[in-house]
């Protein structure tokens, strides 16, 4: 197993820690803000983000995410390296208590994501690593016993049926021609619905063959996930153009994307 960098290593802290504190007001009553945008927003989404700037900005790389303080593009452009950081993935989840919430945490490099870790804090589990380290699932108690981690390996065969993990959304328009698609190789389609990024972890442990994404995405939502599924040889690409989704861009929505694993991948490409 190569060892982690000791950047990545502090961005596994910082994920427990932020876990259990958003643990730790899941379990109590708390209040509900909607922000300007509509969405809602959390005393764990600020305390998660708090304690993850606390543990990434000593190490001098700038941080961008879903709390974070937005710097100009015309700043941004100049990063070579910085964090994509989303504190609390599934904020909805998390009011309606459901357990599906995840930290994300990557870096990207030249708009690309190297690393990237997705940690539940219900199931006290990530997954972690890019293609320079591989894959790792890590229980929480495990962090600090490398010994203990378990090496993910590449999916190497589609589910039977095919299953796609998906958002508790209704299927509609370009999803509907997706399924279509799925039906080409496998008649019978499974869905695995899912909030936030734990699809990630579906589509890493194998579980799950395919997320397509028609609605509305940010950076920090995807980049952890991309990391991952690419070092195990799948891809996150942009739904028309076919192309990797590229990160700190001028505008951090996401265009409308596709996840594969290797083998769905290999057979369909």
């Amino acid at each position: 197993m190569q060892e982690l960098a000791s950047k990545y290593t502090i961005a596994i802290k910082a994920a427990v820690e932020a876990s259990h504190k958003i643990m730790d007001i899941y379990e109590n009553e708390f209040d509900t803000i909607i922000k300007d945008d509509g969405s809602p927003l959390t005393k764990a989404d600020l305390a998660s983000t708090k304690i993850i700037h606390k543990h990434l900005e000593p190490l001098g790389i700038p941080i961008t995410g879903e709390e974070t303080d937005k710097m100009p593009f015309s700043e941004r452009k100049n990063w070579t390296e910085c964090w994509c950081v989303d504190p609390l993935d599934g904020t909805k989840e998390f009011i309606n208590r459901n357990g599906e919430f995840a930290v994300n945490i990557a870096l990207l490099r030249d708009g690309k994501p190297v690393f990237g870790l997705i940690a539940s804090p219900v199931q006290k589990l990530m997954y972690v690593g890019g293609t320079e380290t591989g894959i790792f699932k890590i229980e929480f108690d495990s962090i600090e016993k490398p010994t203990k981690w378990e090496a993910i390996s590449d999916p190497t065969v589609i589910n039977d049926p095919v299953v796609m993990t998906c958002s508790r959304s209704h299927h509609s328009g370009p999803v509907i021609h997706f399924i279509n698609d799925l039906k080409k190789i496998s008649p019978r389609v499974e869905f695995a619905k899912k909030g936030s990024s734990l699809k990630f972890f579906d589509l890493a442990s194998g579980a799950a063959d395919a997320y397509p994404r028609f609605a509305p995405t940010m950076e920090w939502d995807i980049a952890a996930g991309q990391a991952i599924l690419e070092a195990l040889g799948g891809s996150v690409v942009h739904a028309e153009t076919g192309q990797p989704l590229c990160y700190n861009k001028e505008n951090l929505t996401n265009p409308y994307f596709i996840a594969k694993t290797k083998p769905l991948l290999a057979l369909s490409s």
